[in-house]
Parts: structure tokens; sequence; C-alpha cells
């Protein structure tokens, strides 16, 4: 209780931690329970332990000049593992709560959103929804909006609606289209396949010839958009320009037949590495799928 090996004093070495008195278990304030007493008398180090951290100390410093018996610091490290190592506070018990509100939250507002359609301007669905994907990819932590890209050919400017822009600097494209009826595939087949209709396929091209554009402007575009964006970045935050990937959210699919359902996935898996097209309908079943996922953990 009091004494643990190598006549090292318990309390004393808590004395040493903290400030004021220590109290086991009752009913003062900043007490150390009971439970938790007996488990820290249970981890504290024994002297195998000490032997077998101070092997694995000594063997790691001396491993580069003289050949070793055996592997201390790995002998160390599996007695801790069978031991148990620091238990952690239960993190997703803490946000649990808290990201099922926010799920809930975005699938209530996106299908508000997909249902008042008609009385949004462009400009206002493009604003609602961004906010809904920076709430899905948290990794994006800034959009600009027209956003320049040099074509270096024409030496012309072209102008990306928004452009992404991630923790480590490095951007992606997203399209944002209000969600009109009949812009993924055709009803009719050709050659026994639907192919995307023209809002589709002209949209592909866009981001396509945007990213075209990213690429061949290289290091010369990280130095124009960091300049350009520099009041808006954190000192000494640069834009990247690696491979950019994009995102196009537009159309419905509520309404498409199981051979439609299919040509359009056959589209999407076509451009997956680079471009990632989601339907609404699409949209609220990931949301929903990600909302399902912390409400069973409550």
């Amino acid at each position: 209780m009091f004494i643990a090996e190598r006549n090292i004093s318990i309390f004393s070495k808590i004395a040493n931690l903290i400030q004021g008195s220590i109290y086991i278990g009752g009913p003062q304030e900043n007490a150390i329970p009971k439970q938790a007493f007996q488990k820290l008398l249970q981890k504290f180090p024994n002297t195998y332990e000490l032997n077998r951290y101070a092997s694995a100390r000594i063997g790691a410093v001396i491993s580069s000049y003289l050949k070793l018996k055996e592997d201390y610091g790995d002998k160390y490290q599996k007695y801790i593992n069978k031991k148990g190592g620091k238990e952690g506070s239960d993190l997703y018990s803490m946000v649990v709560t808290a990201e099922v509100a926010k799920y809930k939250s975005i699938v209530d507002k996106l299908k508000s959103m997909l249902n008042e359609e008609p009385s949004y301007s462009e400009k206002q669905w493009q604003e609602e929804i961004l906010q809904i994907i920076l709430l899905l990819y948290p990794k994006y932590i800034f959009v600009f909006k027209n956003a320049p890209v040099k074509d270096i050919y024409s030496k012309k400017n072209k102008w990306i609606d928004f452009l992404l822009v991630d923790a480590t600097g490095n951007i992606d494209i997203i399209e944002i289209k209000k969600p009109f009826d009949k812009c993924i595939v055709t009803h009719a087949t050709y050659r026994d396949n639907h192919i995307p209709l023209r809002e589709l396929s002209g949209t592909v091209m866009q981001i396509e010839k945007y990213i075209f554009y990213l690429n061949k402007w290289g290091k010369a575009g990280e130095e124009k958009l960091t300049s350009y964006y520099r009041n808006d970045l954190p000192n000494g935050f640069a834009i990247k320009i690696t491979n950019p990937g994009a995102i196009i959210i537009m159309g419905r699919e509520n309404e498409l037949t199981e051979d439609q359902l299919k040509d359009f996935e056959v589209i999407k898996r076509k451009y997956k590495n680079v471009i990632d097209i989601i339907t609404y309908d699409d949209l609220i079943r990931r949301l929903e799928t990600i909302l399902n996922h912390w409400a069973e953990i409550t």
C-alpha cells in the first residue's frame, strides 16, 4: 500500500507530481478514488520491468557499436504490451452525441433544400451545399471562389468556380450544379448503353481541362495562387498543386431505371481516380450511412 519495490515510497512519488494534499477515497474534493489507487498499485513498475527498461535504453545506445545478445527494446515493449499501457479517454463517447446531431442536421437540411429547390438561386444553392461539403470533408479548411488558373497555351486566365484547399495546402476542385432533372444519362440507349447527357459530359470535360491547366502551371502556379490568396492564408502557408482531384455534385438518380443506374456507375468508375461524381441522392445516402454509424454507438 505504501512501499513499492526497491523501497520506493508511493505517496512520496505522488507528492512530487501534484500540488496540495493527497486523499485516497472519501468525499474530499480531488480525492483519488480507491479503485484508481488500486489500479495504480497494480501498474507500479516492479523490479523486472525496471531492469527491462534499463536494458532497453542501454541497448538502444550501444547497438550501433556492439552486437547485442537479444533485442532488449523489443523484449521490453512486448512486456509492456502484455501488461497493458496507458488507458486513454474514450474519445468516441465524448464526441458521438455531437456527431449524431451534426449529421442529422445536415441530412435534414439537404432534404429540405431538395424539396424547395426552385426557390433557390444558383448562387444561394452553391453556398448552402458548400457548407455541407466542408462538414462532410473536414480536411478542407479553405474554399476560394473564382480562382484563377493559367492556360499556358492561350496565355489567358481561366476561372475555377470553387477551389478547395486542405490542411496541407494541396488543392482540389469542386463543381456544384443545381439538381436539374435529366442531366445524368440518356433515357434512350445508344448500342444498348445509356450515355452521359450533355450537362454531365460537359462538366466532366471542363473539370478535366482545369486539372490539366493546373498540372501544367506547376511551381509557378503554386507561387501565383499563394500570392493571390496571401491575405486569406496563415503566415507560412503555401498552396500546392499535387495532382488535383475534383468533386462534381449534380443531378438526381431517384427516377433512373436499374439499367441507367448501372451505366451511370460505369461512367463514375471511369473517372473515379480523378473525379468523384456525386448525385444529391448519393450524397444523402452517404450522410445517412455516417449518421447511422454514429447513432449505433450511442
